[in-house]
């Protein structure tokens, strides 16, 4: 049996960034769909008003996309290590994991990946945060940015196809990342139990198992020697001192 330890996984303005940017999301979704269908859903009242709401909501998004840009790339300076994959990851660690999610998982096999505060996501996790957070996200924001300033940025918006163009593409976006919402709640289901994966994400420390001590009992079992000279990775592991 594994032994247990608490790591401090996600710090305190990550998870300001994670919850503001769920609500303005979802919020975005549902002004957003009802100014695509205006007779069919008035949640928010007016069309007016969803505008309103969709605008404010579009803004305070963009903010914190740019607050979480700069914390993990000038404050954690860990953003590459932990949203670009590496040639390991490409190689093998995508497969692993797909297969895990499709097949392992349903038969009680142990995730092929173990997440530390340095590598939070497993391969297929930074793949498609790569996307998103790099390319679809950012695109929304600027097609959003573009349609909330049409007269001002008339030219831009010509230059790049028309206001029709950037409509649909900031529609077809909106869509992606209203089916990746769904994918990203789902597998954060797939922990040891359902709620597991959304604890960090509110407390910012997760229970995972500590293989430096599964290593040190294995080779105690099997008689080899103990130099003290393998490295060691020092992370907060009890919740009476957090950081952040």
């Amino acid at each position: 049996m594994s032994a247990k330890k608490m790591v401090y996984l996600q710090p305190i303005p990550i998870r300001i960034w994670h919850w503001v940017n769920a609500l303005g999301i979802v919020t975005l979704i549902i002004s957003g769909a009802q100014i695509r269908f205006p007779e069919a859903i008035t949640i928010l009242g007016s069309y007016k008003t969803a505008i309103q709401v969709h605008n404010v909501a579009g803004l305070i998004v963009a903010v914190f996309l740019a607050w979480w840009l700069v914390y993990y790339k000038m404050v954690r300076n860990s953003l590459d290590d932990i949203y670009i994959p590496n040639e390991e990851d490409i190689k093998h660690g995508i497969v692993r994991q797909l297969l895990y999610y499709c097949f392992w998982y349903f038969v009680g096999r142990p995730s092929p990946f173990h997440a530390m505060p340095d590598s939070k996501f497993n391969p297929m996790q930074k793949a498609a945060y790569l996307v998103v957070m790099f390319m679809l996200v950012p695109l929304v924001v600027l097609t959003g940015i573009l349609l909330m300033n049409v007269t001002p940025l008339r030219v831009l918006i010509l230059m790049s196809g028309g206001i029709k163009i950037i409509d649909t593409l900031h529609f077809l976006v909106a869509c992606s990342l209203f089916a990746f919402l769904f994918t990203h709640v789902y597998l954060a289901t797939l922990g040891a139990t359902p709620l597991a994966y959304f604890k960090p994400m509110i407390f910012g420390w997760e229970e995972v198992e500590d293989h430096d001590e599964e290593h040190h009992e294995e080779a105690h079992q099997e008689g080899e020697p103990q130099t003290g000279f393998r490295p060691v990775r020092h992370y907060p592991e009890h919740p009476a001192h957090p950081q952040a």
